[in-house]
């Protein structure tokens, strides 16, 4: 797996496809990493330049010391777009790499192309727009002490998020399970992991990362001249409910939104070829590799 250095630290990247056609970049979401799609990306590899990196702390990429919060990834997503000189790309984002795609796009004026996009987090919301189980289990994860406990000495984001029905229904292989587990043995490697539910802008709070939610919302509605995909579950709850995509759909210039069917929030193990094959149809559909 290739790997560049950047500040002070490396990112690890899979690339795969045909060096002479567009960039298209995918982006993972947590506890993941690339590795989430391996099924999706051969459904393109045939018409763009394929990059998936790990993000920072996450995968095979570094694990520097910092706080690894929403402005953290961000720097250092920026700066490997900036190590291999990626100037016009689609990117393709799921959860928090969703996020950070748009994130990226609103800050880059010009540089995407497309961005495709699912269950990933297009506005800030509120509490009541979660089911209360939902609700329940951030506002524990993010409780001071409590949170510590269950992502950093218990690893419960791997061990008991990832594998759940709610995440993946069709279940987790072990040895994908494996995959996920190995850059994640010991409390000091999860730090990631116990920042990323409390990044989640609900209700304002934390406020810089509402901002840039918000600056990016923005883009997603003066940018008509970039194409968009939002990929929708069935029974989609929390940020990928359907009052979500209406608002989407009737915020975001030149969306369309399209259903992959059944699947859990880490929607790229569930179904894996639908959503390969619906992007790359809106690749060719808008020409854009």
């Amino acid at each position: 797996m290739p790997t560049v250095e950047i500040l002070d630290s490396h990112i690890a990247y899979v690339e795969t496809g045909r060096p002479d056609r567009p960039v298209v970049v995918f982006l993972h979401g947590s506890p993941t990493s690339s590795y989430i799609w391996r099924n999706v990306t051969p459904h393109v590899a045939d018409r763009a330049r394929v990059l998936a990196p790990d993000l920072i702390g996450m995968g095979e990429s570094g694990k520097p010391d910092i706080d690894y919060r929403f402005v953290d990834h961000a720097r250092y997503l920026d700066a490997w777009f900036e190590a291999l000189d990626l100037r016009e790309v689609v990117i393709v984002g799921h959860d928090w790499g969703g996020a950070l795609g748009m994130d990226w796009a609103a800050r880059h004026p010009g540089r995407v192309k497309g961005i495709a996009l699912m269950e990933t987090f297009l506005r800030a919301q509120s509490w009541d727009e979660f089911p209360p189980n939902v609700v329940e289990h951030m506002r524990t994860l993010r409780t001071p002490g409590i949170g510590e406990t269950m992502l950093l000495r218990e690893n419960f984001a791997i061990e008991g998020a990832l594998p759940h029905p709610f995440s993946i229904q069709k279940g987790l292989a072990e040895k994908d399970h494996d995959v996920y587990r190995a850059p994640f043995t010991d409390p000091a490697s999860r730090r990631p992991l116990l920042q990323w539910p409390r990044q989640i802008p609900i209700e304002g709070e934390p406020a810089d990362v509402a901002d840039r939610v918000d600056a990016y919302g923005q883009w997603l509605a003066d940018t008509p001249d970039v194409p968009k995909l939002l990929l929708t579950v069935e029974d989609g709850v929390g940020i990928g409910s359907p009052e979500i995509a209406a608002w989407a759909k009737e915020h975001a210039a030149s969306l369309e939104v399209e259903s992959i069917g059944p699947a859990g929030h880490q929607a790229p193990e569930d179904q894996p070829d639908a959503i390969g094959q619906a992007i790359a149809r809106w690749l060719k559909r808008h020409d854009l590799t």
